[in-house]
């Protein structure tokens, strides 16, 4: 009974540094800008009639599925960098794991949709609206949310089931897996056996399908004859797998290193580049670069 008392106890989040006013500033910044620019995105493709190909469908989900990922943790973040209350109730925390892992592992296996979608439209034109069809493109963005919810249901579950010890010290600025799985005083073997399978499964195989599509793509912008055209898409593409590689490699990376104290600034690091950088960077790359979006984007501010 006494270990269950402690487990519903409030955590401490650690993640938090001195110079609360910079955080606040920051961190409010950074969430109106993603929230900003991927509403637009989002809206844009929604209302504008041109832009209803399966390609911008797939960019539309990616921005609706930014805003969630980011809402379950920067506004939360900026309470407490705030109010300088650092601690975080049981039952919330639980929560915020749980979303943060749905809308994770859902955009994981989205952008390898995206990397799929681009591979079909450039190494096979012509049959493009025959494989990317409207059924397709709807069954593709469901599975990825069933399977980033299943994902969520099953890390939530195996943590429901730890003991915390002590002063329940989380060593980091939200709930997520592996600070929690370190604070917990329990076996928790099988919940890093999950990890792992996981990991293999929403980050290694979705990134291996990534590099293969553009592998192929690259092979087939070499050989385009007009210089223009090949530096043109070419220019397109390198832009999506920066962002596409940096949203992986730093979710990988995160999952697979147990943090320990020295090394926490890492862990931190690598967070913020999959957790917020991503989402802030998306919508520039991919939407706001695009000539087409500019456009529609354009056209819809003239009418105001």
């Amino acid at each position: 009974m006494e270990a269950e008392n402690k487990t519903l106890n409030d955590f401490i989040l650690l993640g938090f540094l001195e110079g609360r006013a910079v955080c606040s500033i920051l961190m409010a910044t950074v969430y109106i800008m993603i929230t900003i620019s991927n509403f637009a995105v989002f809206s844009i493709i929604k209302v504008d009639s041109h832009l209803q190909t399966p390609m911008y469908f797939l960019l539309s989900c990616l921005s609706l599925l930014d805003i969630c990922y980011s809402t379950v943790t920067l506004p939360a973040m900026l309470v407490n960098a705030i109010t300088g209350n650092r601690r975080i109730s049981y039952h919330i925390c639980i929560t915020q794991l749980y979303f943060f892992v749905c809308f994770g592992g859902s955009e994981s296996l989205l952008l390898a949709a995206m990397a799929y979608d681009r591979y079909v439209a450039i190494c096979n034109p012509l049959h493009y609206h025959i494989i990317m069809n409207k059924t397709f493109c709807l069954g593709f963005v469901s599975g990825c949310c069933i399977c980033g919810a299943l994902d969520a249901v099953f890390h939530t579950s195996m943590t429901l089931k730890l003991t915390f010890c002590g002063d329940h010290h989380i060593n980091h600025f939200f709930c997520d897996i592996l600070p929690m799985l370190e604070a917990a005083c329990s076996d928790i073997h099988s919940s890093q056996m999950l990890v792992k399978v996981a990991t293999l499964f929403f980050g290694m195989s979705p990134f291996l399908l990534v590099m293969n599509s553009y592998i192929h793509i690259i092979s087939t912008i070499l050989k385009i004859r007009s210089s223009e055209g090949r530096q043109k898409v070419f220019s397109t593409c390198s832009s999506h797998l920066t962002v596409v590689s940096i949203f992986y490699i730093a979710g990988i990376f995160n999952y697979n290193h147990l943090s320990s104290g020295g090394s926490f600034i890492i862990v931190q690091v690598s967070s913020f580049l999959y957790g917020v950088l991503s989402p802030l960077l998306n919508p520039v790359i991919y939407c706001l670069r695009n000539q087409e979006v500019k456009k529609a984007l354009k056209k819809a501010i003239t009418r105001i």
